[in-house]
């Protein structure tokens, strides 16, 4: 089968360039940068992604040189593309102020006379994926229409680092309005460079921009499917499990749904249970409809535990987000192996989680060695689910997915469209929602809030439009009146964001009457709110989630 190997050096888009290729129909594989190459006989192409690091450090990971001798095509995304410079006698230096988000860049196309015959050809057919006039069906198909007038477009920067000296070979045909390069390709080779990000949704024709590389430089074939992944998961986890028996910690969340309904299908029913906890920290009528959802699974081993006071004790005093994610994490695992041991299972049981990709690489925990750390997940970052993780003894069959793939995946398996659909939820539940301690009053305060919320949107069909919406409590109390009184009340932000992949997002544009009458249903209804805000911040700068 046809694959684009990706170079991962930290970048937390990385994935995202592998689901955007995915999405072409071509098989991708994810390696650390620096690591030694694989077998290449089945590689197309190769990209080189972004990362947080400057090629000029010590943290500046570099690739296995054979790159530039397998005669391979070969794509540098921002830091890939000033590696690339940089190995082949260019230079990289520090911006006096950084290119970041949307980034106009000028296209140069090349002239036909400037150069050999072989060259114009393959520029051409990756120079189409900028062409406004060449619809992505086109470019699938091989059509090439070059468009020899520059061109102007919106691409999607993140970077304060910039080439200040081409390698030799190379030549520059797109600049940014900074005044920096931001497309370069070498006159010899299948070798072409972006300053920007072609794998975001913000940037304009960055799908088109792929495809142009992978079918047009790199020749590929579409032969990749979910189906295969779904048989290759399958496979993986039966040789992997064999007849031990499965435990799938659930939230009743999308992600773990989908990890349930996937084990359901690949084991026998008898061979997997499922774990709910009911820590105190859901959603409105959570367990109820979790309970329900799992019957219709077809799930025979279900135990549901409600501990909401074990969690309320260990989070009483925490503030710090962190700290309340590790809290939150380690006490799953002290609960969920106090529980087995409850059910007799054999120490040989594996764990189940329904960990995305977004979920890893948001901790750290990338392919590669290079990625930040943005925020800790509780089924990633705690010290006892990573010492199953070391001993072998977890399965994560979603690991590489992100949400919309698992909500396609689930639909594939059959599941209710009100479950694939349902906006994401974090694990560590409403203690990531409530800014400050968590306390039981709080949770019954923010629980009631968020159910009138989302009530609200679906009520006014909003609900669909919307990639996640949620209610957060602030540690903030506001005066008011109330009636004659005066008094103080809580006050409560709204979020509400459309995204492809929560890789980015943006916020959702509501009429002002809507989101007026929301918050009056809101403060005439939960008493203990007096105050109610919308958050209009991005990703980036900001995360989805507050905490």
């Amino acid at each position: 089968m046809d694959t684009i190997l990706i170079l991962d050096f930290g970048s937390q888009t990385t994935e995202l360039i592998g689901r955007r290729v995915r999405d072409l129909g071509v098989y991708t594989e994810i390696m650390p940068g620096d690591g030694a190459l694989p077998d290449l006989s089945s590689v197309r192409g190769i990209i080189l992604s972004g990362s947080p690091e400057s090629v000029y450090t010590s943290r500046g990971a570099a690739p296995d040189k054979r790159i530039y001798t397998a005669g391979i095509p070969l794509l540098g995304i921002c830091y890939g593309a000033q590696r690339m410079n940089t190995d082949l006698g260019g230079a990289v230096e520090a911006l006096g102020t950084q290119e970041y988000g949307a980034v106009t860049v000028r296209l140069y196309p090349p002239a036909e006379a400037e150069h050999a015959a072989a060259f114009r050809e393959r520029t051409a057919v990756f120079f189409v994926g900028f062409d406004r006039t060449a619809p992505l069906a086109d470019i699938l198909a091989g059509k090439i229409r070059p468009n020899e007038d520059p061109v102007s477009f919106v691409s999607w920067m993140s970077h304060g680092d910039t080439l200040t000296r081409l390698a030799p070979g190379f030549r520059e045909y797109g600049r940014s309005v900074s005044g920096f390069p931001a497309v370069i390709v070498h006159e010899d080779y299948p070798w072409f460079g972006l300053q920007f990000h072609p794998e975001v949704t913000h940037c304009q024709r960055g799908l088109e921009i792929l495809a142009a590389f992978v079918f047009g430089v790199c020749k590929c074939a579409p032969e990749w499917t979910m189906e295969q992944y779904v048989e290759t998961v399958s496979r993986s986890i039966y040789r992997k499990v064999g007849d031990n028996p499965v435990l799938l910690l659930i939230s009743g969340g999308v992600d773990s749904s989908v990890a349930g309904a996937l084990l359901l299908k690949t084991l026998p029913e008898a061979q997997v249970h499922f774990m709910y906890l009911d820590t105190g920290l859901m959603r409105k009528d959570e367990t109820l409809e979790v309970e329900s959802g799992l019957t219709r699974l077809g799930a025979r081993h279900l135990h549901s535990i409600r501990c909401e006071e074990e969690f309320l004790d260990a989070l009483r005093g925490a503030e710090d987000p962190e700290v309340k994610r590790k809290i939150i994490g380690d006490l799953f695992i002290t609960i969920q192996e106090r529980e087995v041991a409850k059910l007799r299972l054999p120490p040989t049981y594996f764990l189940a989680q329904g960990t995305l990709y977004t979920d890893l690489i948001e901790s750290g925990k990338g392919v590669g060695t290079k990625a930040r750390l943005i925020k800790s997940h509780h089924n990633v970052g705690s010290p006892l689910v990573q010492a199953k993780r070391e001993a072998g003894r977890i399965i994560e069959p979603l690991d590489r997915l992100y949400k919309d793939e698992a909500r396609r995946l689930g639909g594939m398996l059959g599941m209710d469209r009100a479950v694939i659909n349902r906006h994401p939820f974090p694990g560590p539940g409403l203690a990531v929602r409530i800014i400050g301690e968590v306390t039981k009053e709080k949770c019954a305060i923010l629980r009631e809030a968020d159910a009138i919320y989302i009530a609200e949107l679906k009520r006014r069909g909003l609900y669909d439009k919307i990639w996640q919406a949620f209610a957060v409590l602030l540690p903030v109390r506001s005066v008011g009146v109330a009636g004659d009184l005066r008094k103080y009340g809580w006050v409560l932000a709204l979020r509400a964001v459309v995204s492809a992949d929560g890789m980015t997002a943006d916020v959702y544009p509501f009429l002002m009457g809507d989101i007026i009458e929301i918050a009056t249903v809101i403060t005439n209804t939960v008493k203990a709110v007096g105050r109610v805000t919308y958050d209009v911040s991005s990703k980036p700068p900001a995360t989805i989630e507050w905490e």
